[in-house]
């Protein structure tokens, strides 16, 4: 039977048939049964590249993809983590996740650990756990995705920024998406320049891409035609600074009663008082109909409805290190308005796939958004999404972070 990695739909067609390629490394991959859309990408690259691949997860990160592909095995340890059970029952099923995963360890037979996110006891994956690795004998390679959260979310600590210092100590190899990132790693956790490699975020290539036309999908959430839609997706989290975009959005409307805005994402635990903040201000700030709004997880058959339906991705956050979430607007050809925060400026180029502006600015935010929708990025939108999608792919290559990440790997 010939195996083959599997391809995007909409690239099917101008593909030529796939060629089995043979392996010569074999690498666990961690997910940290989290962030599906990248330990989909990434592991399709790893594939493609020749490395057999033993990806651990749960029902998150579970696709079909994930059973079919050739060199891949798919260890669902944790199975769901969305039931709405008591505590007792989800304290036992986490248990019963580290007790497989140290087992696992013990007999696995790839000898590269890649650990893409720790998991949720989060200071025990990075010391312990992390350590365990180290005496079974692993070479361990680790993503960060951010180089400090607990600083971003204005909640670090000492215990945090020592168990981070440990991680990153003990680990072998770290991919960071961006220079300035390699920078605050090398600076504020003494990691040697070596150690660390500069890789690309991946462009999102999980999500279904339909005949929807952009129409359909605005007729759908409720946009009427001449209204200029602006979208905040994901969850709701402080850093984001949603607040700051409905100060804005608030200006905006007194201007031209053309804007609505689209808010589309879960209400995140232990941020309850922040999420009461925001549904207060939206119910007593703002007109029935101006805001669309769904407070809830966005499954991926949903998410091209979303991208389809807005005018523009609005990024408002006070702090960040980088965003899955402008490559996945990017995917879709949406333009993005971001703060000037992170590695932002280093992603998006300002006329063609977007603008930036001063973060907790709601005055310059309103001023930044009013400037896309009077520029040629919006009045040619049909024809540049086209050119934001081929950016993305281009700078954003799944096959350039699979041959840089398989280089590290051999080098271990």
């Amino acid at each position: 039977m010939e195996c083959s990695v599997p391809i995007p739909a909409h690239d099917i067609a101008s593909s030529a048939a796939p060629v089995p390629i043979p392996t010569d490394l074999e690498v666990a991959l961690l997910t940290g049964c989290q962030d599906r859309h990248y330990a989909f990408g990434l592991s399709m690259a790893l594939v493609s590249k020749g490395i057999s691949l033993d990806v651990i997860g749960s029902d998150e990160i579970d696709s079909p993809e994930l059973h079919t592909t050739c060199n891949l095995h798919f260890l669902n340890l944790r199975g769901s983590q969305r039931e709405n059970t008591g505590f007792a029952k989800k304290a036992w099923k986490l248990l019963t996740y580290y007790v497989r995963l140290i087992r696992y360890t013990a007999s696995a037979r790839p000898k590269i650990f890649h650990i893409l996110w720790n998991s949720k006891l989060e200071y025990f994956d990075r010391t312990f756990l992390t350590l365990y690795y180290k005496v079974q004998g692993k070479k361990i390679v680790l993503t960060a995705h951010n180089i400090n959260a607990g600083k971003r979310d204005s909640n670090d600590s000492w215990f945090n920024r020592i168990t981070l210092k440990i991680q990153y100590q003990l680990v072998d190899h770290i991919f960071v998406h961006t220079e300035k990132m390699k920078a605050d790693l090398l600076k504020d956790f003494g990691v040697r320049e070596r150690r660390v490699t500069v890789i690309p975020f991946g462009i999102n290539n999980s999500l279904p891409h339909t005949e929807l036309s952009l129409a359909q999908a605005k007729q759908r959430l409720g946009v009427a035609d001449g209204e200029k839609a602006l979208l905040f997706l994901g969850g709701i989290k402080p850093y984001k600074g949603l607040e700051y975009l409905l100060t804005a959005f608030r200006m905006l409307v007194s201007r031209d009663a053309h804007y609505r805005l689209i808010i589309a994402g879960e209400l995140k635990k232990g941020h309850e008082g922040y999420s009461g903040q925001i549904c207060r201000t939206i119910d007593s700030e703002f007109s029935p109909g101006q805001i669309i709004l769904k407070l809830e997880f966005i499954p991926d058959d949903e998410m091209e409805i979303y991208a389809k339906a807005a005018d523009v991705l609005v990024l408002p956050y006070k702090d960040i290190f980088q965003s899955g979430l402008l490559f996945l607007g990017y995917s879709f050809g949406l333009p993005v308005v971001a703060t000037d925060v992170g590695s932002f400026r280093e992603e998006i180029i300002e006329g063609t796939t977007g603008f930036l502006c001063k973060p907790s600015d709601p005055a310059d935010l309103a001023k930044t958004i009013e400037t896309y929708f009077q520029s040629d990025l919006y009045k040619q939108l049909p024809q540049r999404r086209l050119e934001i999608q081929n950016y993305g792919c281009n700078q954003h290559s799944w096959d350039t972070v699979g041959e840089l990440t398989r280089n590290v790997y051999s080098g271990l």
